[in-house]
């Protein structure tokens, strides 16, 4: 089975970037997917303090990262990217399983991947 998740460069330099500058507080990053906005779905990312015991957990370019066992499905084979630009920076994700985007960005549609 691939990785759930994947970095980029940009990606996985800004998140040790912002890990180094938590002081060693938290152990990776917690990323899943959420009902909400205008096309359903929405991608949720927080600092980790602890692994939970269902949490699927990828390491990738030297970040941990702990996947919430109810978005595995949504998430395999997403690629996590960084950009920034004159206006705007932040994380995106480049989901093999969305099938839509609201206009705004914020939310999107996902159909769980078939394994």
């Amino acid at each position: 089975m691939p990785k759930a998740i994947t970095l980029t460069d940009a990606a996985a330099e800004r998140m040790r970037q912002i890990m180094a500058a938590s002081g060693g507080k938290f152990i990776g990053v917690r990323i899943g997917v959420k009902n909400g906005g205008c096309a359903g779905m929405e991608y949720t990312m927080e600092y980790a303090e602890e692994q939970k015991p269902l949490d699927e957990v990828v390491e990738d370019r030297g970040v941990k990262i702990l996947i919430d066992p109810k978005a595995i499905l949504f998430l395999l084979g997403t690629e996590m990217d960084y950009a920034a630009d004159k206006f705007s920076s932040g994380f995106r994700f480049n989901n093999p399983n969305q099938t839509d985007a609201c206009g705004c960005g914020e939310s999107v549609t996902i159909t769980p991947a078939t394994v």
